[in-house]
């Protein structure tokens, strides 16, 4: 599985323990366990993050029947095992309900609960990830990260050996550098125990965004940040630190750790190469960071008060006791390396063709003579045949293009109000001109897959991969499998969310 290589002592960390004359390949937590760190948080999607790591990285809950399993390495150390997923949600939709810790300490991420921000499900608790949002695959293998949309977020309040005080801590993340927004915020660490904002300092977690409200680096963002409570810092005050730079690394290596008097944040690009450091010295100045009163709570994807207007993808990360020495960091930035992160395919079924004009006929029993269409901005069905008038034929036809916010999926535009594509916004599907801006861009782009209800294509938002082209009392939603909304029904939701796709009437 890796290349042949002459063993120094960083590449034994990264890649091996010897042991009796043997080479075990080791993961970022033996890695961190021999720098005298070791990891009490572990949480990966992906992949195990110890050598002899045999047992559960994450669970999912299918749509259909509410049935749940659990997604464990293809063997020990390995990568998880995509393929027993796949199986298990075939023909239906899958979200990702717990996210295990693979310490041993029991400090599993689960539906975050509301706190001084209240979720967006109906008991005020966070929605949960699609289990298909983040396709990736490592070494060659297939897996599946956690594609954090905004409303989106885990958490465990009750946590064992997290750092609290001012007690030293160091932590990972490996996310993707293209997907993030400036709302608050995307977090991955250690955070409030109440869900509640008790203070400066009561917090420590790596930030990745370009919000500019407190602190930010070089250039435009995003930026690799520490959220400490009420500040993204990016060095030594809440302003701006030139040497934090802008990063969009498609896989990028994220890094925070703090001790007394003591902090660092360092990142690189997790595909290749080595670590920098962004900033490492004293505590910030302001009043409450020195010394730090972290609780101890792991968050992934919100703020410390639940704060969850953030996108993000999640791949691995880690929490450690003790402060890591950047040569440990070092050595688990190559193995990071030598996993060999790599970006999959976002569409399935029947291929679209980039500039074809194409309609989408409904599938549901009763609605057959259905295609997509709109009238003004509003997109709707309507029943349309070879003899419908031009005007309306035009309205059904759609000209694929590359999709403005991510050209691994596509955007629809109207044939017959050319610059307008079908967007989506409060979860409705409208035609509106393109603004330029990179939300109209994201909300406008949709990865086709494999028909939910076996034939043609079902379309889910790309920002939102938990939901769907829907028609519902014949208007266009992007609707998830029963969510809070009545769009959101889960009777005949796959054959609602399923479309065949022909040559465009006009």
């Amino acid at each position: 599985m890796f290349p042949r290589l002459s063993f120094d002592h960083a590449w034994v960390l990264a890649l091996g323990l010897v042991a009796k004359g043997t080479l075990v390949f080791a993961g970022p937590c033996d890695i961190y366990s021999s720098g005298g760190t070791p990891c009490v948080a572990a949480h990966s999607t992906t992949r195990a993050l110890y050598s002899s790591f045999t047992g559960a990285l994450y669970q999912i809950k299918r749509g259909s029947d509410g049935a749940t399993t659990t997604i464990s390495p293809l063997s020990a150390g390995g990568v998880a095992n995509a393929a027993a997923q796949d199986t298990f949600c075939a023909n239906t939709t899958c979200l990702i309900t717990i996210i295990y810790d693979q310490s041993g300490r029991g400090n599993h991420l689960t539906q975050a609960p509301p706190g001084g921000f209240s979720g967006p499900d109906t008991n005020g608790y966070d929605n949960l990830a699609s289990a298909i949002g983040a396709p990736v695959t490592l070494n060659g293998q297939k897996a599946y990260g956690v594609f954090i949309s905004p409303g989106t977020g885990y958490r465990n309040n009750a946590v064992s050996g997290t750092a609290t005080g001012d007690a030293a801590e160091g932590m990972y993340a490996v996310l993707d550098g293209t997907h993030y927004n400036d709302a608050c915020c995307f977090d991955y660490g250690n955070a409030e125990t109440s869900s509640t904002d008790t203070g400066n300092g009561h917090m420590e977690a790596i930030y990745f965004g370009d919000n500019t409200v407190w602190g930010t680096g070089a250039g435009s963002g995003p930026w690799v940040m520490a959220d400490l409570e009420n500040g993204l810092f990016s060095g030594l005050s809440p302003g701006n630190n030139a040497a934090d730079p802008s990063v969009s690394y498609r896989f990028l290596s994220t890094i925070v750790k703090g001790e007394s008097n003591q902090w660092a944040i360092r990142g690189g690009n997790a595909a290749s190469g080595s670590l920098s450091t962004y900033y490492s010295g004293a505590r910030p100045s302001a009043s409450g960071y020195n010394p730090m009163s972290k609780e101890g709570a792991i968050i992934l994807g919100i703020g410390g008060d639940n704060s969850h207007g953030a996108q993000g993808t999640f791949y691995e990360g880690v929490m450690t006791s003790g402060y890591p020495s950047d040569a440990t960091e070092n050595s688990v930035q190559a193995n990071i390396v030598a996993a060999k992160y790599a970006a999959a395919s976002l569409t399935s079924g029947p291929a679209l063709s980039v500039g074809s004009s194409i309609s989408l006929r409904a599938t549901t029993s009763g609605y057959t003579t259905r295609y997509i269409a709109h009238t003004g901005s509003t997109v709707n069905t309507q029943v349309v045949t070879s003899s419908s008038s031009t005007t309306l034929k035009q309205q059904a036809s759609w000209t694929v293009r590359t999709g403005l916010g991510n050209s691994a999926c596509y955007s629809f535009e109207s044939v017959d109000t050319p610059g307008s594509y079908i967007r989506h916004n409060n979860f409705g599907l409208l035609l509106n001109a393109n603004d330029g801006t990179k939300q109209f861009h994201e909300d406008a782009t949709f990865c086709p897959q494999s028909g939910l209800s076996g034939q043609g294509n079902s379309i889910r938002s790309w920002s939102y991969p938990t939901r769907y082209f829907r028609h519902y009392n014949n208007i266009l939603y992007v609707a998830s499998n029963g969510g809070v909304d009545t769009f959101d029904a889960t009777a005949s939701f796959n054959a609602d969310v399923t479309w065949v796709v022909s040559t465009g009437f006009a």
